[in-house]
């Protein structure tokens, strides 16, 4: 191969890998600042609220994003519900009705799918703040 063309491989190749790491570094800063808006919005911790959600166990009905074999359908899918208008069709999407149906959604809407868990107002603060952290 002519040194010219491995120069040219090489550049493109180069600059693939800037744009990949470009791209990378988007998505990141884009995640930081969901956190960080969400956690502000609700007061609660979207780390805690992630873990909340493993100890709940709600990937046996919802679809979580990375979360590995959460692949249930029983309830919606998760993602994307911090860009939704309502929380189970029934209640603005905002962070006080959000808490309101992770606590209690036999109140808000009973006879629905989602059982009570006891989730404590902590808890539900920083479930919220997870979930609102899932945009797409």
């Amino acid at each position: 191969m002519p040194s010219e063309l491995r120069f040219v491989y090489g550049r493109t190749a180069l600059v693939a890998l800037a744009g990949v790491v470009s791209v990378a570094g988007i998505y990141c800063q884009d995640s930081a600042q969901a956190c960080t808006q969400a956690e502000a919005m609700t007061g609660g911790s979207a780390e805690a609220g992630k873990a909340a959600i493993a100890r709940y166990n709600w990937g046996a009905c919802h679809r979580i994003p990375a979360d590995g074999p959460a692949t249930d359908v029983a309830g919606p899918a998760l993602n994307g519900i911090a860009t939704r208008s309502f929380v189970a069709g029934v209640l603005p999407n905002d962070p006080t009705s959000l808490e309101r149906w992770i606590q209690h959604p036999q109140d808000v809407l009973p006879g629905n799918g989602m059982p009570e868990q006891g989730v404590r107002p902590h808890e539900a603060r920083d479930i919220a703040a997870y979930l609102y952290t899932l945009r797409r």
